[in-house]
């Protein structure tokens, strides 16, 4: 639902003309959406925290609403609401300022994360932070965009375009140009606005409802792509910033090279997973397939290449386990180590003909409408896709070729193909300019945004960050994998504000 300010259109009308008059007086151009949000930052207004403490998480855990502009560039217009939480520092004599986590995504919960990661997050920090976040605008409790899709748009292994049995394109690309349509026709303002670039504006917003200078930042995933982008563009309300499983930043490979990147990086992961399924270890589990790690990349490629020409039905009436299921069951697996028991399990399963295999959870059922929406309207927003359908079949043809574990879906069609709305804005360069006060983690084997990127990030950073590599399978390096090294070292960076003196290296 989207609300209105209570200032006045005449106000707004006001402040542009004078914006215009300066600019044909000296020259000088109008704000930038930027500039006007902090041109405007007495309209940020307090927040009314109240409890919300969530199921296994803080009981400490606050909860609030902060409205927001729809658009920036019309501060005074509509209005959307943005679902922020805090879990204050325990030792406030401890406390050195605030933390902000910024979730994954697109479509990740920022409340939701500092739920299950606030008590970790509070033990490991001392006290030195309050903690807080947001739900970015179309996500969890914040104003949500509906496109009105149809549940089977809406499954995560069809909005994943994965090809058919033999790579054809065909169905890939009708249900493409049938999902931006549906958004096209439903979505209205609300989803043209799921862009990165308002959400480090509702950040910064965020920022100045709180009351704060300046932020610390722990950026996970797509999330530290986001943080990348704040601390460009609001380079002095930064302090100390974590950026944590990071992507290339480069414009021209943003969202689509995203994507393209992680069929080389299913394939760096899986042996991990090999290793795991193929350890005498397993035996006791009942979940060993194999007896050497090399039998289990042909015994998954086998299962999947069976059960695209022969289902299985599952547990889930009406889904069945088809090849392209198990492929997005292994892509979800190879996010953790915790992970590689459901995928051995359902392996198994599938090579059992008696058996009906049970499906993960994100698996069994659709996404949600508003889900759906966040997820591809924000890349599809950010960045102009080449249009229409030429070219795909090819290109999912050479993947399936170099990568089977992926099946060409890295490099297929997307909605963004037949995405009715041209960016408003063009992507932020990251660059070199800005303080020395980013910490960049990254595991060595991350089957989502793999170490080829992170590179690219670091290097785009320049003197402004230190990259700490660590020897880690997964998605996620902080509080996330283990790694005894990786923590120490960013809790070191936010705690106390030291880091290596030049990039370094975790071992296993």
């Amino acid at each position: 639902m989207t609300t209105y300010a209570p200032h006045t259109r005449k106000a707004a009308l006001l402040a542009l003309a004078a914006a215009a008059v300066a600019t044909a007086l000296t020259g000088v151009s109008a704000p930038t959406a930027r500039a006007a949000s902090e041109a405007h930052a007495a309209s940020a207004p307090p927040l009314a925290w109240k409890p919300c403490a969530k199921p296994d998480g803080p009981a400490a855990q606050e909860c609030a609403e902060l409205p927001v502009p729809l658009d920036y560039a019309d501060p005074y217009g509509p209005r959307v609401t943005l679902a922020v939480s805090r879990l204050r520092s325990d030792r406030p004599a401890a406390r050195r300022g605030t933390l902000l986590v910024i979730p994954g995504g697109p479509g990740g919960s920022g409340v939701q994360r500092l739920t299950q990661k606030g008590k970790a997050l509070s033990a490991e920090l001392a006290g030195a932070y309050d903690l807080v976040a947001l739900d970015p605008r179309g996500v969890g409790g914040s104003t949500t965009a509906s496109c009105g899709l149809d549940p089977a748009d809406r499954r995560l292994d069809t909005l994943r375009s994965w090809a058919g049995p033999d790579g054809e394109t065909g169905e890939n690309a009708a249900r493409a140009r049938r999902v931006a349509d549906a958004c096209a026709r439903n979505g209205g303002a609300v989803l043209r606005s799921l862009t990165t670039a308002n959400q480090v504006r509702d950040i910064d917003r965020f920022r100045q409802a709180l009351g704060e200078r300046k932020l610390s930042a722990w950026g996970t995933s797509y999330g530290s792509y986001v943080g990348a982008v704040y601390a460009q563009e609001y380079p002095h309300r930064t302090d100390r910033w974590v950026l944590d499983s990071v992507g290339d930043p480069d414009p021209a490979r943003l969202a689509r090279g995203w994507l393209a990147n992680m069929a080389q990086a299913a394939d760096d992961r899986f042996p991990d997973f090999a290793a795991w399924a193929a350890d005498p270890a397993r035996d006791a589990e009942g979940l060993r397939l194999a007896e050497r790690p090399e039998q289990v990349r042909p015994l998954f490629l086998e299962l999947a290449a069976r059960l695209d020409r022969e289902p299985m039905e599952s547990d889930v009436a009406g889904t069945p386990l088809t090849g392209n299921r198990l492929r997005q069951a292994l892509q979800n697996a190879l996010y953790g180590d915790a992970l590689f028991p459901g995928l051995a399990r359902l392996m198994r399963e599938a090579g059992d003909p008696a058996a009906r295999p049970a499906l993960p959870p994100a698996l069994a059922q659709p996404m949600t409408d508003a889900d759906a929406a966040v997820m591809v309207g924000v890349i599809c927003n950010d960045v102009r896709w080449p249009k229409g359908s030429a070219g795909y079949e090819e290109a999912v043809a050479a993947d399936r070729a170099a990568h089977p574990l992926t099946a060409g879906m890295p490099v297929n069609i997307t909605p963004c193909a037949f995405w009715k709305d041209r960016p408003q804005e063009q992507p932020v360069r990251i660059t070199a300019e800005g303080p020395s006060n980013v910490l960049v983690i990254q595991n060595l084997r991350d089957p989502s945004t793999p170490y080829f990127g992170a590179l690219k990030m670091r290097e785009a950073l320049g003197a402004r960050a230190r990259l700490v590599t660590v020897d880690h399978g997964g998605h996620g390096v902080y509080l996330g994998n283990g790694n005894a090294c990786g923590d120490r070292t960013v809790t070191a960076f936010l705690t106390t504000g030291h880091r290596p003196a030049g990039d370094t290296r975790c071992p296993a």
